[in-house]
């Protein structure tokens, strides 16, 4: 990953610093882009996603690694949106980025890889980056309660669905 953020950060003649790298196995054809409007507010969810190997319940399963990158399975988000989002706002987004996260998993009954008998809340690999707009409109909340947290949990919801559907044939169960 170092070699990779080095060449990188050369070729754009910015800092380390400057950038963020996400890694995945997940099929880039299998990438899901959901983007949802309601005027003022832009937000796009980019999702890759697999679950088949690393799904886990945070709070149940226990983490058997204390640095690895073996592990195959990862929800990593980047979410974009015109707004000009304060720090608060940016760390609130993760927040309802993962609680769209882990509705998806419940939804398509993702079990957890390590005990099968216990429904998944996401993987222990998954990772959100949030990009926030420079010209929109100014936020300083991001929950549920809000327009701009309505729109980023549907588009983060809908991704996280169609990625894992696509990479690994997960399915919405009626």
């Amino acid at each position: 990953m170092e070699k990779i953020k080095e060449k990188i950060t050369n070729f754009l003649n910015i800092s380390k610093e400057k950038i963020a790298i996400l890694a995945t196995a997940a099929d880039m054809d299998n990438l899901a882009v959901i983007t949802k409007i309601y005027k003022p507010f832009i937000v796009t969810a980019l999702v890759t996603a697999g679950a088949k190997t690393n799904a886990l319940r945070t709070s149940v399963d226990k983490g058997k690694y204390i640095e690895s990158e073996k592990l195959h399975g990862t929800v990593n988000v980047i979410l974009l949106t015109n707004a000009k989002l304060t720090d608060e706002a940016m760390v609130r987004a993760i927040i309802t980025v993962t609680e769209a996260k882990t509705a998806a998993f419940e939804d398509l009954k993702v079990p957890s890889t390590y005990t099968p008998s216990v429904q998944a809340t996401g993987t222990g690999t998954d990772n959100v980056i949030i990009v926030s707009g420079t010209i929109g409109p100014k936020v300083t909340y991001t929950g549920g309660h809000s327009k701009i947290g309505e729109l980023i949990g549907k588009a983060v919801y809908e991704g996280v669905i169609k990625a894992l559907m696509k990479q690994n044939g997960f399915k919405l169960q009626k």
